[in-house]
């Protein structure tokens, strides 16, 4: 928040009538009071009777600021510098209503100013650093609030604001030192605890990050950030419920948050309630038609949904409006690969490898789509590529080992399928497939036992019980191999 300053009552005698003083001094305790409309009308009347008296200009330019009359404050002030050229505070006020209005350079220039009359306004140091972090320029930024705080070692509102340049620049740990003081300083500062949470987040320290927003939250109930914030967290580690109900506080107290809008449709397709996502992503839509993640999101639930037309018009957007968005090339790639546009689908692959070469989700995807066109070797060398990325990809070494099996590499496709299930003994698919290379290889019993284990995993799985079936009429056994076939006919008619 920026710094504005009220001037009292300083040798204003010589200025004026005893009248004009009477209403001035009136007008300072009614603004000091909130009574912003009693305050103006009060300056007023001292301009009135005294149109020289330069310091009831520049407290009616901060009542009118107060107010959200920008215009009106800035004329007040500068009528103020007309007529005291070196009243520094009237550079400074104008300055916090020009930054207000977005008015930068006119902010910082006014800063400068105050700063030239007088170099030990901490006040002017401290706007003209909102005013260059507002432009980017952290360095600046953080030389200014430093210079505030060396001037006034107990303002809390400047190691706030110098924490978030610092957490801006990513320098986290000097961010959280400067959260600390503003803490220490003023024990009920939420925006602090609710700042220090996120840089906790992003350090991943999920539980700290709660713990914060809590304490934000009970100085601040009305605090919608930090319900985001702690949703944001409690998502983060799954706990979706949690986070849905966290997300549907801050969008009751802020109902134009997108990013609200977003995270609790991303919770709600983690879910799998698809239509409550959907309309979310909607509503974050309709809120900011160029948010290319929302799009993202929205396509992403569309081809869930089996409308792939529908999700490929919506990444087609989410591209448009973010040529850089790595998932939205890789979820487009495999809606076309549905399709069966599978040159397509490479396409966009190969454009998310280009931008991030360390996905290795996009290679296990590509491999796959390779392998759909036949062409194993390439399929096996994207699946490579992955494993090499994420040595621990189980998904990975299940493609690779279908890859092999295509080729008749029914050992070295049973090696994969065992690395597969050894990194992550959950995967049906891998129990499936190594089922089929051990009936292949004549190990009946192996092939039994690994469609048996995928039955487990998923009950609903027809192939599994068609290929259990086949394996044990192989072997004999008559009445499994009909039971077996009965099942999978009533999984799939």
């Amino acid at each position: 928040m920026k710094q504005f300053i009220l001037l009292g009552l300083i040798a204003l005698a010589s200025s004026g009538s005893q009248d004009a003083i009477v209403y001035y001094g009136r007008g300072l305790a009614k603004s000091t009071k909130g009574d912003q409309d009693g305050a103006i009308a009060d300056f007023s009347k001292a301009i009135e009777l005294n149109p020289k008296l330069a310091e009831a200009y520049l407290n009616r330019g901060l009542a009118k600021s107060t107010k959200g009359d920008q215009d009106g404050a800035i004329a007040d002030e500068s009528q103020a510098i007309e007529l005291n050229p070196k009243l520094a505070e009237a550079y400074l006020n104008r300055g916090g209503a020009k930054q207000t209005k977005g008015d930068l350079e006119g902010a910082i220039a006014d800063d400068n100013q105050a700063i030239e009359l007088n170099p030990k306004l901490a006040e002017a140091y401290f706007n003209r650093g909102l005013a260059k972090v507002t432009k980017g320029d952290l360095k600046e930024a953080i030389a200014d609030f430093n210079q505030t705080i060396e001037l006034n070692p107990k303002l809390a509102a400047a190691y706030l604001d110098r924490g978030l340049a610092k957490q801006t620049k990513g320098d986290l740990e000097g961010a959280i030192a400067d959260y600390n003081q503003a803490i220490e300083l003023n024990p009920t500062f939420a925006a602090a605890y609710l700042n220090r949470g996120q840089v906790k987040q992003t350090k991943g320290d999920l539980e700290g990050a709660i713990a914060d927003d809590n304490q934000a939250i009970g100085l601040n109930p009305k605090l919608a950030d930090a319900y985001y914030g702690r949703g944001i967290a409690k998502q983060t580690k799954g706990d979706f419920d949690s986070a849905i109900a966290d997300f549907d506080e801050a969008i009751d107290l802020n109902p134009k948050l997108v990013r609200g809008y977003v995270n609790r449709g991303f919770a709600k397709r983690k879910k799998g309630e698809l239509k409550g996502a959907f309309a979310d992503f909607n509503e974050a839509i309709w809120l900011d038609p160029k948010l290319a993640v929302a799009y993202l999101n929205r396509g992403f639930v569309k081809q869930t949904n089996g409308d792939l037309e529908g999700a490929i018009a919506d990444l087609n957007q989410a591209i448009k409006l973010d040529p850089k968005s790595v998932e939205a090339y890789v979820n487009r790639g495999l809606a076309k690969a549905k399709k069966g546009d599978l040159e397509g689908a490479i396409a966009d692959l190969d454009q998310a490898i280009q931008l991030n070469p360390e996905l290795a989700d996009a290679y296990l995807d590509r491999g796959f789509v390779k392998q759909t066109k036949g062409d194993f070797e390439g399929a096996i060398a994207d699946s490579n590529q992955a494993i090499g990325i994420s040595p621990k990809f189980a998904e990975a070494y299940g493609n690779r080992g279908l890859a092999k099996q295509s080729k008749g590499d029914l050992d070295g496709a049973i090696a994969d399928f065992d690395q597969a299930i050894e990194l992550n003994p959950k995967l049906t698919q891998a129990y499936e497939n190594r089922g089929l290379a051990k009936q292949r290889k004549g190990d009946l019993d192996g092939a039994i036992a690994d469609f048996s284990q995928a039955i487990e995993l998923d009950p609903r799985l027809a192939d599994a019980y068609q290929n259990r079936g086949l394996a044990k009429s192989s072997k004999g056994d008559s009445q499994g191999a009909a039971d077996d076939y009965e099942r999978a006919k009533k999984l799939k008619p």
